[in-house]
């Protein structure tokens, strides 16, 4: 029994190259390990430009000169309607949106996929919507990166909110 064990006890040292397993530095979160393994896109790699929707709600973001367009489409029916377009910076996670002038403009988040208009914008953004529809927790998964797609989005008045 006791040989068993010591062969055991070897085979295990074999495997592990006779040295301990070193700990690392700190502890990685989940969301930067799922990065560095490829499982996840890193947010900070991708390109903000495309399309991006969620059932009648659209977002578009097209290059402009050394920044970016964007226009916002928000659709409840019954012309409960938000639209507008402006411009958009990034630093990291954080989208600066502003949309029709520079009353409307708040932070929204963008994880590589999905745009997050905040819960409350400010109330200038209500020139932009009819009635009770508002820009408020807009939420949009990226459909396709196309700068194309992106620039051909349009309002229901047929107004396109990223191209020229």
């Amino acid at each position: 029994m006791r040989r068993a064990a010591f062969f055991a006890a070897l085979l295990l040292t074999g495997c592990s190259g006779g040295k301990p397993a070193q700990p690392s530095g700190q502890p990685q979160d989940l969301e930067s390990a799922a990065i560095e393994r490829g499982m996840v896109r890193d947010p900070d790699d991708s390109s903000i430009e495309g399309l991006y929707a969620r059932d009648t709600d659209r977002v578009c973001i097209v290059k402009a000169g050394s920044g970016y367009r964007i226009g916002a489409y928000v659709d409840y029916g019954d012309r409960i309607t938000c639209s507008g377009s402006g411009t958009v910076t990034r630093g990291g996670e954080a989208l600066h949106v502003e949309l029709g002038g520079a009353d409307c403009n708040f932070d929204a988040h963008f994880d590589g996929e999905r745009i997050r208009f905040p819960g409350s914008v400010p109330a200038a953004c209500a020139k932009l919507c009819a009635r009770r529809a508002a820009f408020s927790g807009l939420d949009v998964a990226r459909l396709s990166e196309s700068a194309a797609e992106a620039a051909a989005m349009r309002d229901s008045s047929g107004k396109r909110l990223c191209g020229e």
